[in-house]
């Protein structure tokens, strides 16, 4: 089918089905294609294929049967027109700076954005020339007054990491349009199980495949989602040249992954939400953060641009990091891990883990405090979640 055709499909049929192209061997299936190099018909089909007069497969640096299969799937479940697999989540962002920045350039990007992303653009890409203004994600006064001429794109994830707030894709998308800028939107938490940023006027979509995509906890990689001109032109050039490649093997374990997502997001969301419900409720606790629950701040926005909340409840304790610490070292089955997205429920201290090579200021500027608890809730049964909790607070 086109990639027209499976737009008219549900996204979990898409999940199983898109993307797939049989081999003659008949294979039900996806297969693996492990092989760096492919063959040529002849001299001339092998110049044809390098210049791009004909299309094929050249290296798997590039092109590989199995990353195409999970790009064509994950760009069906996205509502796009193109998907670009590189070798993680921060290789999609890097990926999407290095093809799209030239010196001199600007970027608006959110403070509530995952750590190593604030680094990317402002140790590194400053090297080259390029500037960054962040800004507090739901101030939309400030990001319209953040962007100037030399604006290439605005960059958010929502809900962001570790305190899920959420940004309103649609006016920040009407504000980049307006400047000739560009949206680029991490969906990492959500997945297109639950929200889909290309609806709401996003130009660009950022996975880290890692996380729900896999599911399992099982590989690293990233995606990137959006228009088939406007990666082919300016992305996919940096990625046949700087080689961030996904492997086939990573590859086939994603589009496994993808065929049981919805399923998982809902049940994540069904978990996160009961246990954000318990936790406001616990003396122990002094703020709860998840956008399903009525106290977040902006919830009603949460209501009309996702399907449910996702499953990561972040909330402070009493005591400082001591308390923090003291809370997750006395847990007996959650996991103390730093990754989020596994059927497993994690546990971590984002101040001095995901965010911690961030500075003190910078973190304050975030709203990360060292009282904070961020949970990945899994597919546990939640009572058992509850019970380790209150077990490793008293």
């Amino acid at each position: 089918m086109t990639d027209w055709e499976w737009q008219q499909y549900a996204i979990e049929t898409q999940a199983i089905r898109a993307g797939q192209r049989r081999t003659p061997e008949l294979e039900h299936s996806d297969p693996i294609f492990a092989t760096s190099s492919y063959v040529f018909d002849s001299a001339a089909d092998a110049a044809a294929r390098f210049s791009g007069k004909v299309p094929g497969n050249i290296y798997s640096r590039f092109t590989n049967p199995t990353v195409r299969a999970f790009e064509d799937r994950l760009a069906a479940m996205e509502n796009g027109e193109r998907c670009i697999a590189v070798a993680s989540g921060m290789a999609a962002i890097a990926t999407t700076a290095f093809g799209l920045l030239k010196a001199g350039d600007h970027v608006v990007c959110s403070r509530s954005v995952f750590g190593n992303t604030v680094l990317l653009f402002q140790n590194y890409l400053a090297k080259f020339g390029v500037t960054t203004t962040f800004v507090d994600m739901s101030d939309y006064e400030a990001w319209e007054s953040a962007i100037r001429p030399e604006t290439r794109f605005l960059f958010l994830e929502t809900p962001s990491n570790p305190l899920t707030e959420i940004a309103d894709i649609h006016r920040i998308s009407t504000m980049a349009g307006e400047n000739g800028s560009l949206l680029v939107v991490d969906n990492c938490f959500c997945t297109p199980a639950l929200q889909k940023p290309l609806d709401l006027g996003a130009d660009i979509v950022i996975h880290s495949a890692t996380k729900y995509l896999d599911g399992q906890g099982r590989c690293v990689g990233g995606a990137i989602v959006g228009r088939q001109e406007l990666l082919d032109k300016e992305i996919y050039p940096f990625l046949r040249t700087g080689g961030p490649s996904m492997s086939p093997f990573n590859a086939w374990v994603f589009l496994k992954g993808l065929e049981t997502l919805s399923m998982r997001m809902r049940a994540h969301s069904e978990n996160a939400l009961s246990l954000a419900e318990w936790l406001e409720s616990q003396p122990w606790v002094k703020r709860v953060y998840y956008p399903g629950l009525p106290s977040h701040p902006q919830h009603d926005l949460a209501v009309r641009q996702q399907a449910a909340g996702g499953g990561i409840v972040s909330f402070e304790v009493e005591g400082g990091r001591d308390g923090a610490w003291k809370l997750i070292d006395s847990t007996r089955l959650l996991s103390i891990t730093a990754n989020l997205g596994d059927v497993k429920t994690t546990i971590t201290h984002p101040a001095t883990t995901t965010h911690g090579r961030l500075s003190e200021s910078e973190r304050a500027a975030a709203g990360i405090s060292e009282g904070l608890v961020r949970i990945a809730v899994g597919l546990e049964d939640v009572e058992d979640i509850r019970r380790d909790l209150l077990r490793a607070f008293a």
